[in-house]
């Protein structure tokens, strides 16, 4: 691809410190992701040039347009807008939309664009699985639409479940009765509420039944109207919980069902979960997203780890493949 030149005006200078990072560096990081890319500043006029230059002059108009919304731009986001532009997305839509308001007012937006179709999926569907590894916001992206819903009187309350699935521990040892046991195992669900609510408008919530947490197995005989339910870690379930959960669904009731089907500790690895897809495909009102480690916006090392075990898994699948029946190695012997 020949080499072209792009200029972009900054429209004022006030923007410039922000677009470009301190000393330049985020500049830099520009420059390091599109291979060929030379980057000449001049007072408020970017000049680029390289094979990629019109794409990078887009980034830099999408990057403006965050700061002039008042979305700021540190590595993590510029990252993911150089992703997004990369594949022919625009960053200002995706990471300007707002999903929900915590209690204080701060505003949750998606940090990358499979949070934002997992968003979208969740506003305009009645159930949607929301699949993928640690750190993509499936969880806390459901609270958060859940709160919402509720403050929006959309609902009448929120229910959070979770099978009661010992991942290494037993729940025998824990002390207390069934709910006890099983509170330490929706921690991360507790954690997001009390982001978006804070602990005393919570525990307020939930003594007035408006937020009601309760183990997979309290779901069965239940019908459930009015309601937006959140089951989370859904690959611990088994296939006939899962059938059970899924037909609790009742009028004027959202349902999401989060998962991650690397991570199953049920016995056997028989998951209500994977495979669903085959089963609940093209119906309307149902929606599947699947995150990845695009989607991790945890600290860095937690996406590099998951696109570790994924290359792990990928070269697994290949040893695998080739030592099935009928595709021997032809360096094995037998």
């Amino acid at each position: 691809m020949p080499d072209t030149q792009v200029k972009i005006l900054v429209p004022g200078n006030h923007l410039m410190i922000g677009l470009l990072g301190q000393q330049d560096e985020l500049l830099r990081v520009v420059e390091d992701s599109f291979e060929g890319t030379r980057i000449h500043v001049r007072g408020n006029e970017i000049t680029v040039q390289g094979p990629d230059s019109e794409r990078v002059g887009k980034l830099f108009e999408e990057l403006v347009q965050l700061l002039e919304r008042g979305h700021g731009i540190d590595q993590a986001n510029l990252g993911r807008s150089i992703e997004m532009v990369k594949e022919d997305l625009r960053p200002s839509e995706v990471l300007s939309a707002e999903v929900a308001r915590s209690a204080r007012g701060r505003r949750v937006h998606p940090k990358t664009a499979g949070q934002k179709r997992y968003a979208d999926a969740i506003s305009s569907n009645v159930l949607t699985f929301g699949i993928g590894p640690a750190g993509t916001g499936k969880s806390y992206l459901a609270v958060a639409l859940a709160v919402q819903a509720l403050q929006a009187k959309e609902v009448t309350r929120i229910i959070l479940t979770r099978p009661a699935v010992e991942a290494g521990e037993r729940l025998g040892f824990l002390p207390g009765d069934m709910m006890a046991k099983v509170d330490p195992y929706l921690r991360p669900l507790y954690d997001a509420l009390y982001d978006m609510l804070e602990p005393e408008g919570t525990q307020r919530l939930m003594e007035r039944g408006a937020i009601e947490v309760a183990p997979l197995a309290y779901m069965r005989g239940r019908t459930i109207n009015s309601s937006f339910v959140i089951l989370d870690e859904a690959q611990n379930t088994t296939p006939e919980q899962m059938k059970m959960f899924l037909t609790r669904v009742g009028f004027g009731t959202k349902v999401v069902v989060t998962g991650d089907v690397t991570q199953i500790d049920i016995p056997a690895g028989r998951s209500g979960l994977v495979g669903l897809e085959d089963v609940l495909g093209g119906i309307e009102g149902i929606a599947f997203i699947r995150l990845g480690h695009a989607d991790v916006v945890r600290h860095r090392i937690v996406r590099d780890i998951v696109s570790a075990y994924d290359r792990f898994a990928a070269r697994q699948a290949g040893i695998g493949s080739a030592e099935a029946p009928g595709h021997a190695n032809p360096g094995l012997r037998r």
